[in-house]
């Protein structure tokens, strides 16, 4: 009887988790929909403006002594009048980069534009402490706000600012295009996940009427709005999540143009991956704890408040992995299994399972697929040779983003820790040498270790699947072996010891030369 009731037990957890974790996967297959419904709905600019308004263009930057070139060489060679063009350096560096902003602004001050590069001694409130310190003494009533790694195209503004006719806009968002889409492997599976959430999931949020937030750069905001919606606030890692929301609920409409992009750099190694995922799901679930209530307090369509919700707790989806990661074993080598009407040859279970299995994998290939036909209409069809290694990867990463999904819901001090940037799209190519001084990633500590330790226990419960698996769940069984876990944990952890290794032996390399 104890036995019945531990196998009880055991496999309705284990089903709990997978059909919570399948309901982010219908929600996939709804945003497909969604967008062949409103494919048509694109957003047009009520008229032009008679006079131009003035813009400033916001630079936000720590320690980017290999991009503030490129960045300012674009920003200068946007197609905007010069009295009506104010350009803000916001330098929060601790390296030579303050000096490269110093020796850029006096060049192209001498050339006629309005810069100046305002650099602060500590980091209080790190990107948004800048944006809200830069923003009170910004000429212009419309801000342009660049990363240092985006390179804007001339007309930018000349598309994004008649938008802006329209009194009741409050953002205009473009879509960030990849500098280094095929630079490696990891590079071409990043912007098939952030075409998926550019192509579709935001152009659908903003097509049906949903809520969509700001992406934190390559995007222009009515400064009134930011005032009026509480300003930059820096109790999160994402400012820019956070601001969208409370602005939409005062009422301001966001305009994102699916057909505009602009360029940005992915990041090459996966340190600068994990980093900038550690970031921006620990910053997600930091919102969702301060705007969730409010949001469902608002006078907002239904419609709204659960796709703001379905945003917002996406991320605890890791927490479900790492769980799943610890029920799937005995399931998959068959110590837990249901029995009699509920067996896994059972018609019921079959159709259950299948549809987990549907949910769970299929949708996610469907939206990615859909994405890059949107994105890469001529080469979509390329998709397929990356859909393996890009679930693998998703699944990789489920340590890192669980520990920040931890973090974010306990409180633990929120640092902004930025992307690595190198320039890989100027004409001087940075050797892993020359990169190393310029950027530190984010401590890994443990994590890697703890990806290997689960790479090596799914490859024994894979192993064990493959005895076992013709007499288990088979549509489990598939869906497991699709997701390949355990290459995506060796993946991700490798590749930081690999890193570290490197840093190593370049230290070592360096010590030697001094003696």
């Amino acid at each position: 009887m104890e036995s019945l009731w531990f196998n009880l037990v055991w496999l309705v957890a284990y089903f709990a988790v997978l059909v919570c974790m399948s309901g982010y996967g219908l929600h996939r297959l709804l945003m497909v929909i969604l967008y062949i419904k409103h494919r048509r709905n694109v957003p047009e600019p009520m008229g032009q403006w008679a006079e131009l308004p003035v813009v400033t263009v916001q630079l936000p930057m720590y320690n980017e002594r290999f991009v503030v070139e490129g960045l300012l060489e674009k920003v200068t060679a946007i197609d905007y009048p010069k009295d009506k063009l104010e350009i803000q350096i916001l330098d929060d560096s601790t390296d030579d980069t303050w000096e490269l902003c110093r020796q850029q602004v006096e060049f192209y001050a001498k050339q006629g534009f309005d810069i100046k590069c305002l650099h602060r001694t500590n980091r209080t409130g790190y990107k948004a402490g800048a944006l809200e310190e830069a923003t009170e003494v910004a000429r212009g009533d419309f801000l342009l706000i660049l990363d240092a790694d985006f390179r804007p195209e001339p007309d930018i503004l000349r598309v994004i600012m008649p938008y802006f006719t329209d009194e009741q806009v409050a953002l205009v968002q473009t879509r960030w295009g990849h500098i280094n889409r095929n630079k490696n492997l990891l590079t071409r599976l990043q912007s098939i996940f952030l075409d998926g959430h550019f192509a579709l999931e935001q152009s659908v949020r903003n097509r049906s009427g949903r809520f969509f937030t700001f992406n934190g750069t390559a995007g222009v905001w009515r400064k009134s709005a930011i005032a009026d919606a509480g300003g930059w606030e820096h109790d999160t890692i994402t400012e820019d999540m956070d601001l969208s929301y409370r602005a939409q609920i005062k009422g301001w409409r966001f305009v994102y143009l699916n057909d505009y992009v602009t360029p940005a750099e992915l990041p090459e190694d996966i340190d600068g991956f994990k980093t900038q995922q550690h970031r921006w799901t620990k910053g997600s679930i930091q919102v969702c704890r301060k705007m969730l209530t409010t949001i469902w307090r608002a006078k907002v369509p239904l419609k709204v408040k659960l796709e703001a919700t379905t945003h917002l707790t996406c991320n605890y989806s890791y927490l479900g992995l790492i769980l799943l990661c610890i029920l799937v074993m005995p399931v998959c080598t068959g110590v837990v299994q249901p029995t009699g009407a509920w067996s896994w040859q059972s018609p019921r279970m079959l159709l259950l399972t299948f549809s987990l299995f549907f949910f769970a994998t299929v949708t996610v290939c469907m939206f990615y697929v859909a994405a890059e036909i949107i994105v890469r209409p001529k080469r979509w069809w390329m998709v397929f040779f990356f859909l393996i290694p890009l679930l693998a990867l998703g699944v990789g990463m489920g340590v890192n983003n669980a520990k920040a999904v931890l973090e974010g819901m306990f409180g633990r001090t929120a640092v902004f820790e930025r992307t690595p940037k190198f320039g890989e799209s100027g004409q001087t190519k940075l050797s892993v040498e020359q990169r190393a001084p310029g950027y530190q990633a984010l401590k890994s500590g443990l994590v890697p270790l703890v990806e290997i330790v689960f790479g090596v226990f799914f490859l024994l419960v894979e192993c064990g699947a493959l005895y076992y698996g013709a007499t288990q769940d088979p549509m489990g069984f598939v869906n497991f072996v699709l997701m390949s876990p355990f290459l995506g944990f060796f993946y991700t952890g490798a590749g930081s010891i690999r890193r570290v290794i490197q840093g190593m032996l370049r230290r070592r390399r360096a010590s030697v030369a001094v003696s």
